[in-house]
This record gives C-alpha cells, sequence and structure tokens, in this order.
C-alpha cells in the first residue's frame, strides 16, 4: 500500500484496520482508532506514568496532542491523495483534570473545508463521559 497514493480516509482505515502501521506518535501518546469516517474520528488514548508532570498529574500536553492528533485526523479524512495538512492553530482548553490509566475516548468533527485553510473540532473525554477537554484545530492545506 503506497500512503501517497490513498485518500486520507483510505488510508486511516487501513491503520485502524491494521493493514498499515500506526504513526510513531501513537507509540508516545498510546492512542488507537475506534471509528474513522469522512469527517468524523474517534479513538481511544490512555495516559501513564510517562505523561505525568512534576506535579504527579498528568501533563496537559498529552491532553493537547491527543486532541491535535484527533482534529488533524479528521480533516486528514476529507483529504484526497496526496494532500498534505499541519495544523497551524490549535486552541485548547482544558476542563478537568485528565486521569491516569484509564481509558479515554476523543473524538473530532470537520468544521470546514477550502483549498487551504480546513478547521475542526474535538473533545476529550472520560470513559464515563465526563468532558475533560476541547479543541479547535486550524490545518493548512498543502496541495500540489
Amino acid at each position: 500500500m503506497d500512503r501517497l497514493e490513498m485518500t486520507g480516509l483510505e488510508l486511516l482505515r487501513a491503520v485502524a484496520a491494521g493493514h498499515l502501521p500506526p504513526s510513531p506518535m501513537a507509540s508516545t501518546v498510546p492512542m488507537s482508532f475506534i471509528e474513522v469516517e469522512a469527517g468524523y474520528v474517534k479513538l481511544t488514548a490512555r495516559a501513564g506514568g510517562q505523561h505525568l508532570n512534576p506535579q504527579g498529574g498528568v501533563h496537559g500536553g498529552f491532553a493537547a496532542t491527543v486532541l491535535d492528533s484527533v482534529t488533524g485526523c479528521a480533516v486528514h479524512s476529507m483529504l484526497e491523495a496526496g494532500v498534505g495538512y499541519g495544523t497551524i492553530d490549535l486552541h485548547v482548553k482544558m476542563l478537568r483534570p485528565v486521569p491516569r490509566d484509564q481509558e479515554l475516548l476523543a473524538e473530532a468533527r470537520l468544521v470546514h473545508l477550502s483549498r487551504n485553510i480546513a478547521t475542526s473540532e474535538g473533545t476529550l473525554k472520560s470513559a464515563e463521559g465526563k468532558l475533560l477537554a476541547t479543541a479547535t484545530a486550524t490545518c493548512f492545506v498543502k496541495r500540489g
């Protein structure tokens, strides 16, 4: 499978199905896909001891990284083969402490896609559905 010849949706679904390896970031911050649709992505994540800040809580960068990943994937799911993207702005609101060693759910939806700019919104929730953080992402779309 050539990643450059796959649409964003095809590539993300291939990773979700185990036909392609996940990104290296999915090892640094354990994440895996649950659902991948056009303009919508849902994944699980889990914070561990390696994600703690000096006070012993889960570092805010963990939530920001998960939300950057899920919002970026929502954008990627709408892109044609050979089209790339990169986050140019990520606004994260931390609402509750992120629990350690628990499965978390992140989901994002595409809000807008133009030739060069895309926006998406995402949430990070506990397994019980408590809202932990929200994000809005703006991505540059790199064509040709």
